[in-house]
């Protein structure tokens, strides 16, 4: 088993707590809806679920009656495509949101089982918001500009629902 964490989300204030709970541990292969929407659904894991909360709520106070729903995987081998079936075929839209790549990345397996076993269900083309295809900049300014920025999705997420 390999478990690896997102060092960058152990520095960010929305994701401290003094004790996280009883039930702090992650059940494998079972996804969290952390936000329920009927309009698209964003398929997403790690630094950019927060980022993803963010482009929804501001997509969402600017448009009439859109409704994102927002599924963390949390755990990638095994993933929970139950959740994800069931979401999209709510929603008839999705976009999958992460950090790797957008070429040969987690997510375009994630979008080809969609377009492959939901496609009669999708009322728009899937979408990928995720890295630049190179490697990443240490320097505060590159990183920004190669990894997906709330900005990002929420264009992605503007597009998608007025297709």
């Amino acid at each position: 088993m390999l478990f690896l964490e997102h060092k960058k989300l152990y520095r960010e204030m929305y994701n401290r707590a003094p004790h996280p709970g009883v039930d702090f541990t992650i059940p494998f292969g079972k996804a969290k809806i952390v936000k329920p929407g009927d309009s698209l659904t964003i398929v997403t894991y790690g630094a950019l679920v927060q980022k993803s909360i963010l482009a929804a709520l501001e997509v969402e106070k600017r448009s009439e009656g859109a409704s994102v729903e927002i599924i963390d995987l949390r755990t990638l081998a095994p993933w929970d495509w139950e959740t994800v079936k069931a979401s999209v075929m709510k929603t008839n839209r999705v976009i999958i949101a992460h950090e790797d790549t957008l070429s040969f990345g987690y997510g375009a397996e994630i979008a080809a089982r969609i377009a492959d076993e939901l496609f009669s269900h999708l009322d728009a083309p899937v979408k990928r918001v995720a890295a630049m295809d190179t490697w990443v900049g240490y320097h505060p300014q590159l990183e920004a500009k190669i990894l997906p920025q709330t900005d990002d999705l929420i264009r992605t997420i503007d597009q998608t629902l007025s297709f």
